[in-house]
């Protein structure tokens, strides 16, 4: 099992538009090949001292069967358009591709 946190640093007041965008999107993924989980998450104020907080971040939470089915999402078509269309949002976009230790 793969798992993908992507962290996506949205441009000042666009958030909302982004998500909305992304989830227009979220079907046509959870369709493909070995996906089993592709959401947007926002920070949860929990007081909890280590807590970081950032308004202008969406985290994509994904996980994958396998390390082939991720690289095929990655040039899907409905991807490719996607990436053409999020890049007025996005100021910056970290990505971390884990296994299980």
């Amino acid at each position: 099992m793969i798992r993908v946190i992507a962290s996506v640093q949205v441009k000042e007041g666009l958030r909302s538009e982004f998500i909305e965008l992304f989830k227009s999107n979220v079907p046509n993924v959870l369709a493909e090949k070995g996906c089993v989980e592709y959401a947007p998450t926002v920070d949860l104020p929990t007081g909890f001292p280590p807590q970081e907080l950032n308004e202008s971040v969406v985290t994509i939470i994904e996980k994958w069967n396998s390390l082939e089915d991720l690289q095929a999402h990655l040039s899907a078509p409905h991807m490719v358009e996607f990436q053409k269309k999020e890049k007025e949002f996005v100021d910056k976009l970290s990505l971390k591709v884990l296994q299980e230790a």
